[in-house]
Protein backbone atom coordinates (compact mmCIF):
# COMPACT_ATOMS: atom_id res chain seq x y z
CA UNK A 1 0.00 0.00 0.00
CA UNK A 2 1.11 3.52 -0.70
CA UNK A 3 -0.32 6.95 -0.04
CA UNK A 4 -1.73 8.90 -2.98
CA UNK A 5 -1.56 12.67 -2.99
CA UNK A 6 -4.40 14.69 -4.53
CA UNK A 7 -2.95 14.66 -8.06
CA UNK A 8 -2.70 10.88 -8.00
CA UNK A 9 -6.21 10.52 -6.58
CA UNK A 10 -7.61 12.69 -9.37
CA UNK A 11 -5.67 10.71 -11.96
CA UNK A 12 -6.79 7.34 -10.56
CA UNK A 13 -10.45 8.27 -10.14
CA UNK A 14 -11.01 10.56 -13.10
CA UNK A 15 -12.13 13.44 -10.90
CA UNK A 16 -11.13 16.74 -12.48
CA UNK A 17 -10.92 18.94 -9.41
CA UNK A 18 -10.12 19.00 -5.73
CA UNK A 19 -13.68 20.17 -5.13
CA UNK A 20 -15.19 17.08 -6.72
CA UNK A 21 -13.14 14.82 -4.42
CA UNK A 22 -14.19 16.79 -1.35
CA UNK A 23 -17.83 16.77 -2.50
CA UNK A 24 -17.66 12.98 -2.82
CA UNK A 25 -16.22 12.80 0.71
CA UNK A 26 -19.01 15.04 2.02
CA UNK A 27 -21.59 12.81 0.33
CA UNK A 28 -20.04 9.65 1.80
CA UNK A 29 -18.89 8.40 -1.59
CA UNK A 30 -15.15 8.66 -0.96
CA UNK A 31 -12.87 8.11 2.01
CA UNK A 32 -11.41 10.98 3.97
CA UNK A 33 -7.74 11.76 3.63
CA UNK A 34 -5.17 10.84 6.24
CA UNK A 35 -2.79 13.38 7.71
CA UNK A 36 0.72 12.82 6.34
CA UNK A 37 2.23 16.12 7.38
CA UNK A 38 1.35 19.33 9.14
CA UNK A 39 -0.49 20.65 6.09
CA UNK A 40 -0.65 17.57 3.89
CA UNK A 41 -3.14 14.77 3.42
CA UNK A 42 -3.10 11.66 1.32
CA UNK A 43 -5.34 8.70 0.58
CA UNK A 44 -4.35 5.04 1.04
CA UNK A 45 -3.98 3.56 -2.44
CA UNK A 46 -5.82 0.36 -1.54
CA UNK A 47 -8.88 2.36 -0.44
CA UNK A 48 -8.89 4.43 -3.63
CA UNK A 49 -8.60 1.25 -5.69
CA UNK A 50 -11.41 -0.45 -3.74
CA UNK A 51 -13.76 2.45 -4.49
CA UNK A 52 -12.73 2.46 -8.15
CA UNK A 53 -13.38 -1.29 -8.38
CA UNK A 54 -16.82 -0.82 -6.83
CA UNK A 55 -17.64 1.88 -9.39
CA UNK A 56 -16.42 -0.33 -12.24
CA UNK A 57 -18.55 -3.19 -10.91
CA UNK A 58 -21.59 -0.92 -11.15
CA UNK A 59 -22.34 -0.67 -7.46
CA UNK A 60 -24.92 1.88 -6.39
CA UNK A 61 -24.16 4.97 -4.36
CA UNK A 62 -25.69 3.24 -1.33
CA UNK A 63 -23.33 0.29 -1.77
CA UNK A 64 -20.36 2.61 -2.15
CA UNK A 65 -21.35 4.49 1.00
CA UNK A 66 -21.35 1.15 2.83
CA UNK A 67 -17.92 0.35 1.38
CA UNK A 68 -16.58 3.73 2.51
CA UNK A 69 -18.00 3.08 5.97
CA UNK A 70 -16.27 -0.32 6.10
CA UNK A 71 -12.98 1.19 4.94
CA UNK A 72 -13.15 3.83 7.67
CA UNK A 73 -13.97 1.15 10.26
CA UNK A 74 -10.98 -0.88 9.06
CA UNK A 75 -8.76 2.16 9.69
CA UNK A 76 -10.08 2.38 13.25
CA UNK A 77 -9.47 -1.33 13.82
CA UNK A 78 -5.94 -0.97 12.50
CA UNK A 79 -5.26 2.04 14.75
CA UNK A 80 -6.55 0.18 17.80
CA UNK A 81 -4.29 -2.82 17.21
Amino acid sequence: MSIFRMSEVKSETGHRSHASIYTAIKNGLFVTGVQIGQRAVGWPSDEVKAINNARIAGQTDAQIRELVSRLHAKRQDFAAA
